[in-house]
């Protein structure tokens, strides 16, 4: 993270594009908004936009705005991010979901510096800093012929990787402590080492922002107390080493001099397996139950057999 701090520093005073690359949950918007705050736009607007979570048919007019009767339902002319952000940033969050008839669009004010609103043959002048983020491999999508290669080459000017949480278990001891700082109702609560130390096994698939959660979490069920290992939810205490990929029930060792409850250990083996398949569907369970070979009604029954609930 020192290192992500110094490459905003060096890039903040110039108008580089910049793309922010990391998994979900690892902050590329803040990386973003410091980028920002330090450059000599800070006076301007930051404006965000999800690329992703835009219909495609609504994505030209979100961007450059419209004119009143441009299309059905544009009752009114409308501005978009573009000239929101005018002086300022613009964050073209998930770029790796924009629809490629999109970014040819977005080449071309990238080159050209003016867009046109839809609907108008007004030339409005760019004034904004791009910078973009993905969790996607950009490369891979080029190949693949799902993203233009230009493009690529129009935003990697200058690229910033923000690293995965399991990747610094070291600072999610600092994490908690800012995240109880941030939370006036946690006031006396706290963590113990060994509950910060299962934690650190943990893969954490939601990053940052799901260690976030599970403090909002255990600051509602445990307010002013001291949160041991078997205060965690399950999926915690129960989780895969993601240094070693191993099952810490076990500690990684096989079967144990003294036996196994083998009942127990395969819930807590499907416990896990349950979870993490939900965690990178984003708690569908339909695509959850297809990642482990099983029908959506039989996954549906094991979760409420072990107790299992979509985050």
């Amino acid at each position: 993270m020192r290192a992500v701090r110094d490459l905003v520093a060096q890039v903040a005073p110039s108008e580089a594009s910049v793309l922010v690359i990391g998994e979900t949950g690892t902050g590329k918007e803040l990386v973003a908004r410091s980028i920002h705050e330090l450059s000599a736009r800070s006076a301007g607007p930051f404006v965000p936009v999800n690329c992703g979570a835009i219909p495609a048919e609504l994505l030209e007019s979100e961007l450059f705005g419209h004119e009143k009767g441009a299309f059905t339902g544009a009752i009114a002319t409308r501005q978009g991010r573009f000239e929101l952000a005018a002086g300022g940033t613009l964050f073209l969050d998930e770029i790796g979901d924009m629809p490629l008839e999109m970014q040819v669009k977005l080449l071309r004010v990238l080159q050209e510096r003016t867009f046109e609103r839809v609907g108008s043959t007004a030339t409005l002048e760019a004034d904004v800093r791009i910078i973009a983020a993905t969790h996607q491999d950009l490369e891979a999508l080029v190949e693949e012929q799902k993203f233009r290669m230009d493009l690529f080459y129009r935003l990697d000017v200058f690229p910033i990787k923000t690293p995965s949480l399991r990747e610094r278990a070291g600072d999610i001891a600092g994490l908690i402590t800012h995240a109880l700082s941030k939370l006036p109702e946690a006031e006396g609560l706290s963590l113990t080492d060994a509950a910060i130390e299962k934690l650190g096994q943990y893969a954490w698939p939601g990053n940052v922002r799901e260690l976030l959660n599970l403090v909002e979490r255990l600051t509602i069920l445990h307010a002013g107390q001291a949160v041991d290992v078997q205060s965690l939810p399950e999926k915690y205490r129960f989780s895969s080493d993601a240094r070693t990929g191993t099952d810490t029930a076990l500690g990684g060792a096989g079967l144990p001099d003294e036996g196994v409850d083998l009942k127990d250990h395969i819930a807590r083996m499907e416990i896990r397996l349950i979870q993490e398949a939900l965690d990178r569907e984003k708690g569908v369970v339909a695509k959850a139950a297809a990642l482990l070979g099983l029908q959506r009604t039989t996954l549906v029954e094991k979760m409420k057999k072990l107790g299992i609930q979509r985050d």
